[in-house]
């Protein structure tokens, strides 16, 4: 295994490069704990790809979260509800990812504050437009995308920079699949995994 390392601004840079060797409509998935935060590097993509003419569309799973009902039926730290029962990702494949392909995108299911439906409205994603959704534990569900990124963290920082310490071990099992997989212990400093 080798491992290139690159700056933040240069991960951002290979990610874009690779939307943007696609055409037509692009799926992303920006995986990784929350302590890895995907969404700040989902975000980061964003303007770089407008800047294309790349017309971006963001979505986070923090948005396609189940009822309270069912996420924290075994109670509010329970690693196993955490892996298999808070995140709506067949919602978010329904919603987002199949209709992605014919122009439009729910961009939020569920407003976790309220524990009620989001009411959005449907977006058009236009023929060139990018749909990048970011969160956690997304890349063993073999969720349909053009470009999925995951951010690896040791199992050391992955402690030492959870807040929410009851959700390791939802984390033990979790073999992502990615095209890009990302050490990512500093994030100043990551490191591309090259097979």
């Amino acid at each position: 295994m080798k491992v290139r390392p690159l700056t933040f601004d240069t991960l951002v840079t290979e990610i874009v490069d690779r939307i943007s060797a696609q055409a037509g409509r692009v799926r992303v998935l920006i995986d990784g704990a929350p302590a890895a935060e995907p969404g700040k590097l989902a975000d980061a993509v964003v303007e770089p790809l407008r800047a294309l003419g790349r017309a971006v569309q963001r979505v986070s799973t923090e948005d396609f979260l189940r009822p309270a009902s069912v996420r924290l039926e075994h109670g509010r730290t329970d690693p196993y509800s955490y892996r298999h029962d808070w995140f709506d990702l067949n919602g978010l494949q329904r919603e987002v990812l199949d209709p992605a392909l014919d122009g439009k995108v729910l961009p939020s299911l569920w407003n976790a504050e309220t524990d009620r439906a989001s009411r959005a409205e449907y977006v058009d994603v236009p023929e060139n437009g990018v749909v990048i959704v970011d969160g956690t534990l997304l890349l063993d569900r073999w969720l349909p995308a053009e470009l999925t990124v995951h951010l690896w963290l040791s199992p050391a920082a992955l402690k030492r920079k959870t807040t929410e310490q009851w959700t390791l071990p939802a984390f033990d099992d979790y073999e992502p699949v990615a095209d890009l997989f990302v050490r990512y212990d500093h994030p100043e400093r990551p490191g591309l995994v090259e097979s």
